[in-house]
Order: C-alpha cells, then sequence, then structure tokens
C-alpha cells in the first residue's frame, strides 16, 4: 500500500520538475536574447523619412553594438542610469549611420555622422561646410522612389508625385555629397528649410555632430530638443550613440495585414534586401 500511495506524489513531483526545466530553459532562451541584442547586433525599424532616399520608412536593419565600446544606451531597453562615457570607447568615423538616443530621452533616432570632435559645422544656403570648407557636392538625376503606403510622398513632399508606367513615385532632387575622407552618400534637397542656415558651431570633446540625409526633413542636431522640433539639441555625448547600422534584412511597404501571411510576402520591397549601409570611402 505505502508503494502504491507514494507513485502519484512521485509523478506529482517529477512532472512539476520537467515543467521547471522547460521554464528555466525558456528564461535561459530569453537572457541570451536579449544580452545578444544588448551588446552584439540588434533589429532596428527605420519609423520616418528623415534618412531617404538611402533609408526608407519600413526598412528593418541591423545594427552592431561593439563598434563603439559600450555605454549605458546599449541595452536595447536602456534599463541602465545615465554615465559619462564607454567601456573599450571608441569615436565613429565620419559618414557612419548610427543609432542615437536625444540627451535626457529614451527614443532611438538614426542618422549620420557628419562632425567629430574640433570640426566646426556649418550649413550656408542648403550646403554643409566642414571647418571652413565647403564640403564636395554634386547635383545628381532626381531618385525615383515608389509610392507606396509607407512613402505616400504625402505634404512632406507636396508637389513632387509623377506618373511612370501607370505607377506613382516620389521624384525627389539629390545632391551627392562626399565628406573628407568619408563615404560619398546622396542626399534630399527640396529647396528652403529652417535648417538651410546653421552655425557655425565647434563640435565639443567626446561628442558628435549628426544630420539626417533628407536634410529638408530631418530633426537632428541643428535643431533643439524635445517639441516642437523634436531634434538632437547640436552635438551629442558620444555615450548616447547605440551603435552602427550595418545592413538592410528586409523592407515593408506597409500593406501587411497580420491576419493574412500572404500579405506578408506581398508587402516585402524587392531589391533592398541585404543591401549594405556602409559606403565605399575616399
Amino acid at each position: 500500500m505505502a508503494d502504491e500511495q507514494s507513485v502519484p506524489a512521485e509523478r506529482k513531483e517529477s512532472k512539476g520538475s520537467a515543467v521547471w526545466r522547460e521554464v528555466k530553459g525558456l528564461l535561459w532562451v530569453l537572457v541570451a536574447v536579449l544580452a545578444f541584442h544588448s551588446f552584439v547586433a540588434k533589429p532596428f525599424y527605420i519609423p520616418s523619412e528623415s534618412m531617404m532616399p538611402g533609408l526608407l520608412k519600413g526598412d528593418r536593419l541591423v545594427v552592431s553594438k561593439y563598434p563603439y565600446g559600450w555605454s549605458w544606451v546599449s541595452p536595447s531597453f536602456h534599463i541602465f542610469p545615465h554615465w559619462e562615457g564607454r567601456l573599450l570607447g571608441k569615436l565613429p568615423k565620419r559618414g557612419d549611420i548610427v543609432i542615437v538616443t536625444p540627451p535626457g530621452q529614451s527614443d532611438d533616432y538614426i542618422k549620420r555622422v557628419i562632425g567629430l570632435p574640433g570640426d566646426t559645422v556649418e550649413v550656408r544656403r542648403g550646403r554643409l561646410v566642414l571647418n571652413g570648407r565647403p564640403v564636395r557636392s554634386e547635383v545628381r538625376p532626381p531618385a525615383l522612389i515608389p509610392v507606396d503606403p509607407n512613402v505616400p510622398c504625402g505634404i512632406e513632399f507636396s508637389g513632387f508625385i509623377v506618373r511612370s508606367g501607370g505607377r506613382e513615385y516620389c521624384r525627389l532632387p539629390i545632391v551627392r555629397e562626399t565628406l573628407p575622407g568619408g563615404p560619398s552618400y546622396d542626399t534630399v534637397d527640396l529647396g528652403a528649410s529652417p535648417g538651410d542656415d546653421f552655425g557655425p558651431v565647434k563640435v565639443p570633446a567626446d561628442h558628435v555632430f549628426m544630420m539626417g540625409d533628407n536634410r529638408d526633413r530631418s530633426a537632428d542636431s541643428r535643431f533643439g530638443l524635445g517639441p516642437p522640433e523634436n531634434g538632437l539639441g547640436g552635438a551629442v555625448p558620444w555615450e548616447n550613440i547605440g551603435g552602427r547600422a550595418e545592413f538592410i534584412t528586409f523592407s515593408l511597404d506597409g500593406t501587411t495585414e497580420i491576419l493574412n501571411p500572404v500579405s506578408w510576402f506581398r508587402a516585402l520591397r524587392s531589391g533592398r534586401a541585404g543591401r549594405s549601409l556602409r559606403g565605399a570611402r575616399d
């Protein structure tokens, strides 16, 4: 009788141990994922038009965390209190596309590094001037970007919609810019805007000056923190850089329906997956 009574208890204990093992396994997987996202690499979603034409709203990227060392913004959810400096810190290069958290905030922006410590940055009539010299620029043929729900070419680009082959495109004026010793990249120049004349300002030590490639529609280091400008408030402390954008994994046009798996594939933009975000350097 004693043996018969002990069987249910043993089975119950065995079942509870199995459940706990599963829970522990899931917890370790979660910890491993969070650690990887915080210290190695994580995905990032482009939420706005500020980095057009190179990056479109709906692009998904891989952002590496280690190239500049680690700081208080490295964990994916910014769980650490702010501290100055970086562990194994290294400054980005001019032209790098980085994830940055504005001082005193928790949102992540994506911008291009323009000025390093000691640089003097100025914008004259829409043209970038670095250390007193205009940055090399060249007017290029317009970019034709297909209009879709993620790129509606709406009020921000009023008057830039054209039709070709039965489809609408956002026709954006392009100026190709080349930083000293840095990469060449395309910027969008829509015309006169509040950021077309700025500075000159000198970048302080351990800070970087950043701008969006869509120069007339980017809240960046040229603009103040918080509403109404929602910019970066000038050059940003280097510990606020969360990582470097590496390449596009895939891109969605905004037509995805959560309950319709077929739409997940229809919404994929062709030709964007695998595109590197680290341009060739002079």
